[in-house]
């Protein structure tokens, strides 16, 4: 298949997933995950009316954003290192979505204050435990989350996960309830709306939309089988 075949699969899958839920066409935001892959196959995502890119690395994002048209939207979905926020934020990224600490929250909140911004972004959540993962557990974000909240310089829009890999999509499935059981947890206590929810990918952003999704990361499914091997990434082959 290619690329504009992919997306329109996507795109239907995600609208009969809303529809199964009860939710509103156009409630789901599709991030196209564009890490490794050159400007080039990020160009036929775009020419197929693909606006918003995710990329895990900083460095990588660095070499691509000023490659598209500049009316692309950008997201850096990895971990960021707080030496690197600064430069996030001139890039002019949309949404930092892994923030996974309350002194990372804190240092983009000082830097995005002292640039005179208001830095856009999700919370990571490490729902099922796993030592490997990053992100706040959710004791950990309900014990902080007065703290972060009060950041000044910060628009926290709400939380993201990766669950644990599991062959079969429904398996994922108590993992994103118990992100939005946490979202909703957090807006009762106030004071902030917590619109998105970044849950799901490639082999299970159907079922992430089903339990409440606003924003799925899918990549492979657009794209196809990545090469890690560091060659592809900025390039324009």
């Amino acid at each position: 298949m290619y690329i504009n075949e992919q997306l329109e699969e996507i795109r239907r899958s995600i609208r009969e997933a809303e529809k199964r839920s009860g939710r509103p066409e156009g409630s789901v935001t599709l991030l196209a995950v564009s890490k490794t892959f050159p400007v080039s196959d990020i160009m036929q995502a775009y020419n197929d009316g693909q606006r918003l890119f995710g990329e895990n690395r900083l460095q990588e994002a660095q070499l691509k954003v000023p490659a598209m048209p500049a009316d692309c939207r950008w997201h850096i979905i990895g971990p960021l290192q707080r030496n690197k926020v600064r430069k996030a934020l001139e890039l002019g990224v949309e949404l930092i979505e892994a923030v996974d600490s309350l002194k990372l929250a804190a240092a983009i909140s000082r830097i995005a204050g002292e640039m005179g911004l208001v830095a856009a972004i999700l919370l990571e959540v490490n729902v099922d435990g796993e030592a490997s993962k990053h992100g706040f557990t959710p004791e950990q974000l309900c014990a902080e989350w007065d703290e972060l909240s009060a950041l000044p310089h910060l628009d926290i829009r709400g939380l993201m996960c990766i669950p644990a890999p599991t062959e079969n999509p429904d398996d994922a499935r108590p993992a994103f309830r118990r992100l939005r059981d946490l979202a909703e947890q957090l807006r009762a206590r106030g004071p902030l709306p917590l619109p998105e929810l970044s849950m799901g990918m490639s082999h299970d952003f159907a079922v992430a939309v089903e339990e409440g999704s606003t924003i799925v990361r899918v990549g492979s499914a657009i794209f196809g089988k990545r090469d890690y091997s560091g060659s592809a990434a900025g390039q324009t082959r």
